[in-house]
């Protein structure tokens, strides 16, 4: 069972993230309204204040897909 507080108190986290980074909820968005399809490769870097570089790819599943359905149902039900 979902915990209707923390549900709240995650909400105000986002709230403020995206406050502070507005640039990446308008990302996600633009990439929710292409949609990802199966066999999608997502590229991720991190950079350290040092300069030091991780880097990271995933492929996208059908398993993946159905992941991110549940969570958007999830989210809609707020």
């Amino acid at each position: 069972m979902i915990n209707p507080m923390k549900i709240m108190q995650i909400k105000g986290m986002w709230d403020k993230f995206t406050s502070n980074h507005p640039k990446f909820p308008r990302f996600l968005a633009a990439v929710s309204a292409n949609g990802i399809q199966e066999g999608t490769i997502i590229d991720i870097t991190i950079t350290e204040p040092n300069g030091e570089k991780m880097e990271s790819n995933l492929k996208i599943s059908a398993e993946d897909l159905e992941l991110f359905r549940q969570l958007k149902e999830i989210g809609s039900q707020q």
